[in-house]
């Protein structure tokens, strides 16, 4: 069933982000609606990464304001990380705990049937090691159980920063699979990545570099997506 709201799902203004001496956003202005897919296109360093943790509220802007999902940045730190799902290399998985029981887990945490964790983590192909501790899984393995999670929780808004790095054909689809479903059911994505192989899913792409946003490009194919 589609999500209808108000608010649009991102809405920054002005926001800047220093590390140190060493700036990483500059005066950044950006505001993503309700059931879009954004793809936010950059080399490496350009600040992607930084801007999605921001709106993630996973750090703090140095300056600007903001809201996402209607909440603001700072005050409604916690509304915004119910309503938001984060799937990068740092995968957040409790590693003591099996496969199956970090599903089970984030279920319960965040109102879903727990029931559900058996097939999440089958569909992303980890069912044989669903009662594995996650401390002796590959990169690759905990990647597919992030999107596992993701895919239970089903979001109002998907942040994915560089999903397809690292993964085989396979698992790329399970994050293509995720960002269709998404839309499909009207909810929003904002990936960050360098990667055009898989732009034709946006439906608006926007280049990043230094710390800055650019012009939205026009999503024709791979080649209009290069910075």
């Amino acid at each position: 069933m589609a999500i209808r709201h108000t608010h649009p799902a991102v809405n920054l203004r002005a926001i800047s982000r220093a590390f140190g001496a060493a700036p990483a956003l500059s005066r950044i202005t950006f505001r993503v609606e309700r059931g879009e897919t954004v793809f936010v296109r950059g080399p490496n360093g350009a600040g992607k990464s930084t801007l999605l943790r921001i709106i993630a509220t996973a750090i703090s802007p140095t300056a600007g304001t903001g809201e996402v999902l209607g909440f603001d940045l700072l005050a409604g730190r916690e509304e915004i990380r119910r309503r938001t799902e984060l799937v990068s290399h740092r995968t957040r998985l409790y590693e003591d705990l099996t496969a199956l029981e970090n599903l089970r887990f984030a279920a319960v945490i965040h109102g879903v049937n727990p029931g559900c964790a058996s097939a999440a983590v089958e569909e992303v192909g980890l069912a044989h090691v669903a009662g594995e501790r996650v401390r002796g899984f590959s990169q690759g393995m905990r990647q597919r159980l992030a999107l596992a999670r993701a895919m239970l929780r089903a979001p109002e808004l998907f942040l994915l920063d560089e999903p397809y790095a690292g993964l085989d054909g396979q698992a790329k689809e399970l994050v293509d699979r995720l960002v269709v479903g998404a839309q499909r059911d009207g909810r929003t994505v904002l990936v960050v990545t360098h990667d055009a192989t898989r732009t034709h899913l946006a439906t608006r792409i926007v280049v990043m570099r230094a710390g800055r946003l650019y012009s939205p490009a026009p999503v024709v194919g791979a080649e209009a997506a290069q910075p």
